[in-house]
């Protein structure tokens, strides 16, 4: 930002954006980090003592599947997915801003998609009253537990939409 930029209203939606994408990364690391102390345990306790801990391939899809979730805003804001440039290496400046302030808004229509529809999951799950096999653990908090992170995803990309144009 130049030395004379004084911060607007949009600068400050930025400065929260990130720290919430930050927010979200970090809790989606300890999830990660949970899940695989916990394959850890389970495997050795299956291999030690014949005794892994029960359920463990369900908890690992439900927290892998949040730990993703909630990694997906940050991951966005670092603009890390994969480009292909090959086409773009020689367009002006002005063109390649156009083209990911477009990319930034399909991203964001295809992540508030998926979190309205994991949220609409959650609810039909939930009146279903639907189990995981071995836990018997309630369905409707997997999808439920998509839904934030995707929702502030679609939030970042649609800001950087707006920042790239």
């Amino acid at each position: 930002m130049p030395a004379n930029h004084r911060p607007n209203a949009f600068d400050t939606v930025g400065v929260w954006l990130r720290r919430l994408a930050t927010v979200f990364a970090w809790a989606g690391s300890v999830v990660a980090l949970g899940v695989a102390l916990m394959v850890v345990v389970s495997i050795v306790g299956r291999a030690v003592f014949a005794s892994p801990i029960q359920g463990d391939v369900e908890l690992t899809q439900l927290g892998i599947a949040l730990a993703i979730s909630l990694s997906l805003p940050w991951c966005q804001w670092q603009r890390a997915n994969i480009i292909v440039d090959f086409f773009t290496q020689r367009l002006s400046r002005r063109t390649l801003a156009a083209l990911d302030a477009v990319g930034a808004f399909l991203i964001a229509l295809m992540c508030a998609l998926l979190a309205w529809r994991s949220a609409v999951g959650a609810v039909a799950v939930r009146q279903a009253q639907e189990t995981t096999m071995i836990l018997s653990l309630p369905m409707w908090w997997t999808y439920a537990s998509l839904a934030p992170g995707l929702a502030l995803a679609a939030v970042v990309a649609l800001w950087q939409a707006v920042e790239h144009w």
